[in-house]
């Protein structure tokens, strides 16, 4: 048995599927399996798996289920105890897979390993060093913009980025899997907030290395497709994860949250497209389910806590 299954969820991407599969075929570690989860592709993307890597689990879905979907039908399908979360327009390092390995398996208590995420057309700033929530409902990317050298330290972060990120299969039979009601965006936060609820630990890596495109699918970082997920699940992911007291707790701060996203982008135009968003964020909430709390549990969610505070203020400094 293979010790890492490498997931790829695929939906149109001709335009980079070759590089990212070649990058794989030369890794120093090759004692992994590669799964693509095709999510009903119109281009020659799945053609491109059959040539570039023939060795591949290739599982086509009819329609674009969205990112969640693939991805779990990935990891049940996976046959090693990690898993490989790794976007279709990446490109990765020689020892990608070993560093993201020997980092997880470091410690029984680490769920997920988030790579360092260089920016493709400047690999000099970072993409993602991992992702960050705060107690305003706003997730960001740890460092994006800023130079990749910042980063060079491991640290303990919020929730991997699951573009390009490690997890332990065994953990999801724990905290479940990615939730499906998430088509796309803050699906990594949401599981990885369901890890730190139950004590396990979300660590960067920056030994790990992967160059990415960014919004390689969905167009450029303030288009609408993007604004109106995002903007959705920023609402329900809160409520999702946090019990009672603690909602009542950060509800002055999420609304302030809101209001000062909705004056962003009503600036860039997308003020409806964001209000829009809130609003089926809302109807997913009286939908979806939220997550059981547990009194063994309870220090964690102060920790919690206190990491959205202090995170929101890390949100403003330079």
């Amino acid at each position: 048995m293979a010790k890492v299954s490498v997931v790829i969820p695929n939906y149109n991407g001709e335009k980079y599927l070759e590089d990212c599969l070649t990058a794989l075929k030369e890794q120093s570690m090759n004692d992994f399996e590669l799964i693509i989860v095709d999510n009903g592709s119109k281009d020659k993307s799945t053609g491109i798996v059959r040539e570039c890597f023939p060795e591949a689990k290739l599982i086509r879905l009819d329609k674009n289920f969205g990112f969640s979907r693939a991805v779990n039908d990935g990891i049940r399908a996976a046959e090693a105890p990690y898993i490989i979360l790794l976007n279709n327009d990446t490109r990765v390092e020689k020892d990608f897979i070993r560093e993201l390995y020997d980092t997880i398996c470091g410690d029984d208590r680490i769920f997920s390993v988030s790579a360092r995420m260089l920016q493709m057309n400047d690999p000099a700033l970072i993409d993602s060093a991992g992702d960050m929530y705060c107690c305003l409902g706003w997730a960001y990317a740890r460092g994006k913009d800023k130079p990749s050298a910042m980063y060079d330290k491991r640290a303990d972060i919020f929730s991997a980025c699951a573009g390009a990120a490690i997890y332990r299969k065994s953990v999801f039979n724990v905290i479940g899997y990615f939730d499906e009601m998430h088509f796309a965006y803050l699906e990594d936060v949401d599981i990885g907030y369901r890890a730190r609820i139950n004590g396990y630990r979300n660590v960067y890596e920056p030994r790990a290395v992967v160059y990415h495109a960014g919004s390689g699918m969905s167009g450029s970082r303030y288009n609408a497709f993007k604004i109106s997920l995002s903007s959705q699940n920023n609402v329900y992911v809160p409520y999702k994860n946090m019990p009672l007291l603690q909602l009542v707790i950060n509800i002055p701060f999420l609304l302030a949250g809101f209001i000062v996203k909705t004056v962003f982008f009503i600036r860039k135009g997308e003020g409806g497209t964001y209000l829009r968003g809130l609003m089926k964020g809302i109807s997913m909430c009286a939908r979806g389910h939220k997550y059981p709390y547990s009194n063994r549990n309870l220090g964690n969610y102060v920790k919690i806590q206190l990491e959205l505070w202090r995170n929101a203020v890390l949100r403003f400094l330079p």
